[in-house]
C-alpha cells in the first residue's frame, strides 16, 4: 500500500544504516508543511501500511509531529495502532505508571547504560511492540541504540560458531534476585512487589508459576527468581524466517549488578556452565558496531519490532524524560 502522502513522508537522517539495502530504521515525518499533521489520525488512516513498513525495517521513527507533546498524546498514538497490551509482569526495570498505557522507560540512575536486549526475553511473556517517546529531550547523551537482532545472530554463528552451536543446544538461565521493594539505584532494581503486581507473597508464588519461574524466599524477604532453561536463539515468529538473537544475555551479563546480584551469575548456559567471559565482551563490541544511536529529540515515538530488533539506553545528563508502552 503506498504512503499517503497527505499524513508520512520517508525521511533520510544522519545515524541510519543500511542493512542488505534495507534502511534501519525507517524514518517518517509529516508531509504537510509546518509540521501539524496529527500522528494520531494518520495511524488510524495508513495502519497496514504502517504495520508492513515495520515488518520490512524492524523499527519506524515518527519525527516533527508537533501536535504530539504530553504523556496523554502518546497514549492516543499507542491506542491508535490497536496493539493489544501487554501488562508488565516479570520485567525487571524500575518504572511508573503516567497514564493509560503509558509508563517510564528504565528509571535507573543516569550514569548507567543498559545493555542491549530484547525486553523481557527473559520471562516467557514477552512483547512483540514496544513504543518509547520523548516527552524531554536530555541535555545530552541519552540515546537509545538499536540494532536488527537477525544481523547479530549471523556475525555471531560466523566467528563463534561452538557458542552458539551450545546456546541453540542448551539455551540459557537467568537467575536474578529480587528485594522487596523497588530500588531505584539499580538498573534492575524492581522489586518483587512490583513484579508480580501484589504484596502477597502467594500470590506473587502463584503469578511466577504461571510464567514457569522458579522463586526461592530469604529470611530478609528478598526472592531469587530462576527463569529456564529458555531458548537465547529463536525462529522470528512472523513471515522473515530467519533466526534472531533473542536473549537478554549481554545485559544481564554485563549489567544486571547490584548490591544483591553478581553479573556473572546472573546468566549460564542452560546446563548450567559458565558462559565465556571474552565472547560475551565480543558479542556486545559487535553489537555496538552493528547499532544505530540517533539522539532523542521532544515529540520523537519510536516503534520498535521486539521480534526483530534489540535496544539500549547510554548514559545521559538530565534532564531527560522518555516514556514507554509495551504490547503484545
Amino acid at each position: 500500500m503506498p504512503t499517503n502522502s497527505s499524513i508520512f513522508a520517508e525521511t533520510k537522517i544522519p545515524h541510519q544504516k543500511s542493512h542488505g539495502g534495507v534502511t534501519f530504521p525507517a524514518v517518517l515525518s509529516p508531509a504537510a508543511a509546518g509540521g501539524a499533521s496529527s500522528l494520531t489520525a494518520g495511524v488510524k488512516e495508513q495502519r497496514p501500511w504502517l504495520d508492513s513498513l515495520l515488518h520490512k525495517h524492524g523499527a519506524i521513527l515518527f519525527r516533527g509531529f508537533d501536535s504530539l507533546a504530553t504523556a496523554s498524546d502518546f497514549n492516543d498514538v499507542v491506542e491508535a495502532f490497536g496493539y493489544e497490551e501487554l501488562p508488565y509482569v516479570g520485567g525487571a526495570a524500575p518504572r511508573t505508571n503516567v497514564v493509560g498505557r503509558v509508563f517510564t522507560a528504565n528509571e535507573s540512575p543516569p550514569d548507567q547504560k543498559i545493555p542491549f536486549h530484547h525486553e523481557m526475553a527473559q520471562v516467557q511473556k514477552y512483547p512483540t511492540k514496544l513504543f518509547f517517546f520523548c516527552e524531554v529531550e536530555p541535555e545530552s547523551g541519552g540515546e537509545t541504540p538499536i540494532v536488527p537482532s537477525h544481523i547479530i545472530y549471523e556475525r555471531m554463528k560466523e566467528k563463534h560458531s561452538d557458542f552458539v552451536h551450545k546456546l541453540e543446544k542448551h539455551g540459557v538461565i537467568y537467575t536474578r534476585v529480587l528485594g522487596e521493594d523497588d530500588d531505584p539505584s539499580s538498573p534492575i532494581g524492581r522489586g518483587w512487589k512490583s513484579t508480580f503486581l501484589t504484596a502477597d507473597k502467594a500470590v506473587a508464588q502463584e503469578r511466577a508459576a504461571k510464567l514457569n519461574m522458579k522463586v526461592e524466599w530469604g529470611d530478609d524477604g528478598a526472592v531469587k527468581t530462576i527463569m529456564g532453561p529458555m531458548a537465547a536463539i529463536k525462529e522470528d515468529e512472523t513471515r522473515r524466517h530467519r533466526k534472531i538473537w533473542f536473549n537478554s544475555m549481554v545485559a544481564a551479563y554485563t549489567g544486571w549488578e547490584d548490591k544483591r546480584n553478581d553479573p556473572k551469575k546472573a546468566v549460564t548456559f542452560g546446563d548450567g556452565s559458565l558462559l565465556p567471559d571474552d565472547v560475551i565482551y565480543d558479542c556486545l563490541r559487535i553489537l555496538e558496531e552493528e547499532s544505530v544511536a540517533i539522539p532523542w529529540q521532544k515529540g520523537d515515538v519510536l516503534l520498535i519490532d521486539n521480534m526483530a530488533v534489540l535496544h539500549a539506553r547510554k548514559p545521559f545528563t538530565p534532564p531527560r524524560r522518555i516514556l514507554a508502552s509495551l504490547c503484545k
